[in-house]
């Protein structure tokens, strides 16, 4: 039979995998796969969720003006300049289609957020792995690694899955290292989750640079990863070009309001910030104990640890024993980390349970 033919290009993407919320055999697990908040969705958004869902026959606003109004007051940014999108995917995705495709280059860290190479081959651009730095971004080689046919940089920072941290100076270092052709995406998914003084100046630089967009989400620490809202920022003329290609209506009303609450509740930011400093710090600390194993971790300032197996205790045989206590992970082999597992930091119990059966696992190895 003949069917209709796809581009070339788009037969080198691998689809993206999310995390898993059950084991091969179909049972149910509980989810340290995809780095959602633990403690669930604030209060006040919840209810404006709800509240928002009595008109359902009417389009959302389309220009989401409401939620830009209130992103803009939270981080002191002009309205004007922010984008809105189906997660912050839609907008990793919708700026590589504005800036790049067939001939040019992608460029991203190795061990870098698995969206960047799907985007890339999407449009029919070469993706560019640069080398890491012990699992963190290196910016020499990041630029190092720019030709003339480089044309988007994709930076997760904190990034994803290592939970590495670039700094302001080096962030400030690399852009002003790209010509100004060159869109720097800073993807700051986890931003929230950082400590007073730890932002990478990404959206300051945005305030004057024409060559960065930033993109946040409320998929993590704001507990809204159902609905399926991100934001950009960006100068005029960026946003101008990426609203011409986002889908239109593509954030619901109920979208809308649960985020314009979830953003100006602080104290449920506040208290899921200090929850995932807490237990991070305390599984930090168990699986560090287990270094004469052969487990390691990573440092992370995101709300996700990667641990490293390098002794007995495999990943994969560390990812199956979890599975017997009911909980999911995140197996890396598809990103270049066999010996790795991202485990989401989850609720008290949770994190006790994980550290409790990887330490029975190592020793038993």
């Amino acid at each position: 039979m003949t069917y209709p033919a796809p581009k070339d290009w788009i037969l080198g993407i691998s689809p993206y995998i999310p995390g898993k919320s059950a084991a091969d055999d179909g049972r149910p697990l509980i989810k340290l796969s995809a780095n959602e908040n633990p403690l669930g969705t604030g209060a006040a958004a919840r209810a404006a969720l709800v509240a928002a869902t009595a008109d359902l026959a009417s389009y959302p606003d389309p220009a989401a003006t409401r939620l830009r109004e209130a992103i803009g007051a939270v981080h002191g940014l002009d309205p004007a300049q922010i984008i809105y999108g189906t997660g912050s995917d839609e907008l990793l995705h919708i700026a590589t289609s504005a800036y790049a495709g067939p001939g040019d280059e992608i460029l991203y860290v190795r061990y870098g957020f698995a969206v960047y190479d799907i985007a890339a081959r999407r449009v029919g651009a070469t993706p560019v792995i640069a080398p890491d730095k012990d699992y963190a971004t290196d910016v020499d080689a990041l630029l190092a690694a720019v030709t003339d046919k480089t044309k988007v940089v994709f930076l997760a920072n904190p990034n994803n899955p290592t939970g590495t941290m670039t700094g302001r100076e080096e962030i400030a270092r690399l852009h002003a290292g790209l010509r100004p052709d060159i869109l720097l995406v800073l993807d700051q998914a986890y931003a929230e989750y950082l400590d007073a003084g730890e932002d990478d100046g990404g959206l300051d630089l945005a305030k004057n640079a024409t060559n960065i967009l930033v993109t946040r989400t409320f998929s993590k620490i704001y507990g809204l990863a159902a609905e399926r809202i991100g934001w950009g920022y960006a100068c005029p003329a960026i946003i101008e070009i990426l609203h011409r290609i986002r889908a239109p209506f593509n954030v619901t009303t109920a979208g809308q309001a649960a985020a314009i609450a979830a953003i100006n509740d602080s104290a449920w930011v506040e208290s899921s910030r200090t929850h995932n400093a807490r237990w991070r710090e305390w599984l930090a600390g168990e699986v560090g104990a287990l270094s004469n194993h052969g487990l390691r971790v990573v440092p992370s300032k995101t709300n996700f640890l990667l641990i490293l197996f390098d002794g007995k205790l495999t990943a994969e045989a560390a990812m199956k024993g979890l599975w017997d206590e009911g909980y999911a992970t995140r197996w890396l082999p598809g990103q270049g980390l066999p010996n790795g597992l991202r485990i989401t930091i989850g609720t008290k119990a949770q994190t006790r349970a994980v550290a409790a059966k990887l330490r029975a696992m190592a020793e038993a190895a």
